[in-house]
C-alpha cells in the first residue's frame, strides 16, 4: 500500500529538476502537471505510459481543474501527500503542487516553479491574496 509519506519522498526526489512545459523526466525537465504524473508513475499508481497532455501554459480557468477532478479525488483540506491546485491573485487555476510537512513546522509545497527558480523546489505553503487555494486532491490508491 502506498502511503502519503511515499508520495512526499517521491516528490522530494524531483527537487532540482529543471522546469520544462509538458516534460516528464526526473532530473531533466518537468512542469507542475508532469510532477504529479511522474510521482503517480513512480509509485505505480498509474501505468508507466499513462499521461495527460494538451493543457496550455496559459490557464483557461477550467482545463486543469477538470483534469484534476478526472484523475484524482477531491478532498476538503490540503494534507501532506496530497495535491493542491492554486491560482495567482485573481487569476484562473493554473498550478499544482504536492503538499509536504515543512522541516521547520507547518506545511510546504513541492512544485515545478517556472519564473523565479526555474526548477522543482520545496517552499513553505502559505496561502494569501498572492497565491490562493482553489482545490485540494489526493492520489487514488494512497492511504
Amino acid at each position: 500500500m502506498t502511503t502519503t509519506d511515499d508520495v512526499i519522498a517521491a516528490a522530494r526526489g524531483w527537487v532540482g529538476t529543471p522546469f520544462k512545459h509538458q516534460h516528464r523526466a526526473k532530473g531533466a525537465g518537468v512542469d507542475c502537471g508532469g510532477l504529479a504524473i511522474g510521482i503517480a508513475r513512480e509509485l505505480g499508481l498509474v501505468e508507466p505510459s499513462w499521461d495527460v497532455t494538451g493543457y496550455g501554459q496559459i490557464p483557461d480557468g477550467v482545463t486543469l481543474e477538470a483534469l484534476c477532478d478526472e484523475h484524482m479525488d477531491r478532498v476538503l483540506h490540503c494534507t501532506p501527500g496530497g495535491v493542491v491546485l492554486v491560482a495567482w491573485g485573481r487569476g484562473d487555476p493554473q498550478h499544482l503542487g504536492i503538499v509536504a510537512t515543512h522541516p521547520l513546522g507547518g506545511l510546504s509545497m513541492i512544485h515545478a516553479e517556472r519564473r523565479r527558480f526555474g526548477r522543482v523546489i520545496e517552499q513553505q505553503l502559505v496561502f494569501s491574496r498572492a497565491m490562493r487555494l482553489v482545490a485540494a486532491f489526493c492520489f487514488r490508491g494512497v492511504a
